[in-house]
């Protein structure tokens, strides 16, 4: 159970689990981060890494320091959801994981106001009922990588629509 827990600290984040672990970022820090200033709630959740913190590089000290925040700051229906998608990440292969990866390092590089956009777009896919998702799932799968941007135009133009009546 502990294992899970910690390794769903690193799935946290939208659209990148595990990547925030595997590539530092600029916020991180450089220098090693102490075992000793980690709070007892942070030792208590990363007690199997302390015989090897040492040995971890600092953006990974920082990352499973941020994930062990994080999940002390949950409620018992999120560490649930965290868990749930941490399964989810187990269950994929080595090649899924890969373009994941991948993908949330290309959504990193987008600015801002491009990744709340697509973050908003997630969200309305996910307000759409499941055979309407299925639906579009089919017909994206079905076109080249051209029509798939005239789709993606044309699914914006009539939410604004929607939005503005």
């Amino acid at each position: 159970m502990k294992q899970i827990m910690l390794c769903c600290l690193l799935m946290l984040p939208a659209m990148g689990p595990a990547v925030m672990a595997a590539e530092p970022s600029a916020q991180q820090p450089a220098a090693p981060i102490a075992w000793s200033s980690l709070t007892p709630a942070q030792q208590q959740v990363l007690s199997q890494f302390e015989s090897r913190w040492d040995q971890l590089p600092p953006h990974r000290q920082f990352a499973l320091s941020r994930g062990a925040e994080r999940w002390g700051s949950m409620d018992e229906a999120q560490k649930a959801r965290a868990q749930e998608r941490f399964q989810r990440w187990r269950g994929l292969s080595e090649q899924r994981r890969a373009l994941v990866r991948e993908r949330w390092a290309e959504f990193q590089k987008l600015p801002p106001e491009e990744q709340a956009r697509l973050r908003e777009d997630f969200r309305e896919f996910r307000r759409l009922s499941e055979p309407r998702r299925a639906e579009l799932r089919r017909q994206w799968q079905q076109k080249s990588p051209e029509e798939r941007q005239q789709m993606l135009r044309e699914l914006r133009e009539q939410q604004r629509q929607r939005q503005s009546r």
